[in-house]
């Protein structure tokens, strides 16, 4: 995703369509009477536009841009649209909260995941619920598959809340985040989370499996891995006009985690870690799971509850319950 918009790029991106050279388009040039730009080389210059920034062809095509100059402007406007929208949802927003605590959804998954959890939480605590770009009021951002790319958005988005005790929590491919998040914040010398809660995902191993990439599977294999896994609704992998508008959600988060690359004999975070799973989850092993104890220097210990991977969906007082005694027992 690109996210600053030079002109002198959007010309070149121009004149590259055109096959020409970037000072024959200047500022002010007419698309369609001086460069000659017709119905079809105006969608190869959308198309063009909507994969370096994110701005969906048809709002291209709408703007009604004529040169260079207004199509800049448009961009521009609609860029600093998208970019001022905030990833956090905060259900129960607090002036002066005790503590605060981020969620982080999984692959394919929206803040929805945590409706409701708040309600369970302590009253002086501010749950953070953490939306990734493509999905949600989030929708016309471009989508993220990268993990890094993703750490930085929601790093960009949390550092202002940092300010008291808070912890971290993510399930499956926000497990992830959630570490990555509080290795960065390490890295950088920021402060760190009093607490790392990590469900149904297993510690990083030196390789990925090489039969579990499935942002690579065909649409009939993924639909399939993902029944299997239990969690997505029937009428989502059933219906294919449904199906055809979150695939790519799926596919970019999956790619998000399947090329991911762990780091090489880590140091162990100096962060109390607790791990979460579903007793019949399929896609992740206990032995997995206990992997997480390499990576902490205080390993709170594993918690397994009735259910497949997304056995939280069924345990949201008790996992409650159990984070908010893990954050106190830890608190300064």
């Amino acid at each position: 995703m690109t996210t600053a918009l030079n002109i002198e790029d959007l010309r070149a991106l121009i004149a590259g369509v055109l096959e020409t050279e970037p000072e024959e388009v200047t500022d002010g040039a007419h698309f369609a009477n001086e460069l000659d730009i017709d119905s079809l080389l105006m969608l190869e210059i959308s198309t063009r536009v909507e994969s370096a920034y994110g701005v969906p062809v048809s709002a291209v095509a709408a703007s009604g841009a004529t040169t260079l100059a207004e199509m800049h402007a448009f961009l521009a406007s609609k860029l600093t649209s998208q970019t001022s929208a905030s990833p956090l949802i905060r259900p129960r927003p607090l002036r002066d909260p005790a503590a605060r605590l981020f969620l982080l959804h999984h692959a394919g998954g929206s803040h929805l995941l945590y409706r409701g959890w708040a309600e369970h939480f302590p009253k002086d605590w501010e749950l953070c619920l953490l939306e990734a770009p493509g999905r949600g009021h989030l929708q016309a951002l471009p989508l993220i598959g990268d993990c890094d790319r993703l750490v930085d958005y929601f790093h960009t988005a949390i550092a202002p809340l940092l300010d008291r005790p808070f912890g971290f929590f993510g399930h499956s491919m926000g497990a992830l985040i959630a570490y990555q998040l509080t290795r960065r914040l390490r890295c950088q010398g920021e402060p760190l989370p009093t607490w790392l809660g990590v469900s149904a995902y297993g510690a990083p191993q030196g390789e990925a499996s090489a039969g579990s990439r499935p942002h690579l599977m065909a649409d009939d294999e993924l639909r399939a891995w993902l029944r299997s896994g239990g969690g997505s609704p029937p009428q989502l992998l059933d219906n294919d006009d449904i199906w055809r508008k979150f695939a790519p959600v799926f596919r970019s988060d999956f790619q998000l985690v399947d090329t991911w690359t762990p780091p090489r004999s880590p140091e162990p975070l100096p962060v109390p870690l607790s791990v979460f799973a579903g007793v019949h989850d399929k896609l992740v092993s206990e032995d997995h799971l206990l992997a997480w104890r390499a990576f902490t220097t205080h390993f709170s210990g594993l918690e397994r509850y009735d259910g497949d991977h997304f056995y939280l969906t069924n345990h949201q007082q008790l996992l409650a319950a159990a984070i908010t005694a893990a954050m106190r027992s830890v608190a300064p």
